[in-house]
């Protein structure tokens, strides 16, 4: 995977967004979204990603939902290396958005290069041939707070396209669907910013809860997004589409 003409700063973070080629569906199931999370972990490291996926599912309760599935990663035997902080992330079924805190020199590239290893697993699974991933992934610079709040509201409110396509531009019929949806969406962040143990692992979350305040403070940004969609600071600038 080519990387963007871009110069990435170490302690300085970025909104990537990976795509599928030609709108390809990059999970199918359950165990496709669990796969993309544990990679998302192992990754993250500037040693080689484990050769051997290994995933154990149980049944989960939490306050906001009776039934799903957790994954449980092996506790690794070595200390990681982090190339990035993932401050964010969501999967969408053709894309993946991140929010990420360079560490290393190159870490962004070293890291989105591993994703390989997703596009490896994909086509061994569905018997399929070729590229998985456009050939550059999409990166902006986020420079201050205020975009930190924006990028943090546009990354967890995605999901709402699944079920209502165009809402951004036609607005949201039902807002209370589409706010118990994103807090319920497991394939994303937003759950462990609400405190609410989902895939906690994966994420550094505490400089984000720095700037955005209290889980009822990153619920009302959000919240406010959804109802008004109040024109955020920067907006067009963050929003990789």
């Amino acid at each position: 995977m080519a990387q963007r003409k871009i110069q990435f700063a170490n302690e300085e973070i970025y909104h990537v967004v990976v795509r599928a080629v030609n709108g390809t569906n990059l999970f199918r199931n359950n165990q496709d979204y669990l796969r993309m999370i544990h990679d998302l972990f192992e990754f993250n490291d500037t040693n080689p990603a484990l050769s051997i996926f290994r995933t154990n599912y149980r049944s989960f309760k939490n306050n906001t939902t009776k039934q799903g599935f957790v994954v449980l990663t092996e506790k690794p035997k070595r200390k990681k290396n982090l190339l990035v902080e993932i401050l964010a992330f969501c999967l969408m079924p053709n894309h993946v958005h991140l929010l990420l805190k360079q560490k290393q020199d190159d870490g962004i590239s070293k890291f989105m290069q591993k994703f390989g290893g997703y596009a490896l697993y994909y086509n061994k699974k569905y018997t399929r041939k070729g590229h998985l991933f456009q050939d550059k992934f999409q990166a902006v610079r986020v420079k201050t707070d205020e975009q930190l709040q924006t990028v943090f509201v546009y990354i967890h409110t995605n999901p709402v396209a699944i079920i209502f396509p165009g809402w951004k531009e036609n607005g949201i019929k039902d807002f209370k669907k589409a706010q118990n949806f994103i807090e319920n969406y497991r394939w994303s962040s937003y759950p462990d910013y609400l405190e609410r143990k989902n895939f906690p692992s994966v994420t550094n979350r505490g400089f984000l809860k720095k700037v955005m305040g209290e889980p009822k403070n990153c619920k009302s940004f959000v919240n406010d997004w959804l109802k008004y969609k109040r024109e955020l600071a920067d907006f067009a600038k963050l929003a990789i589409e």
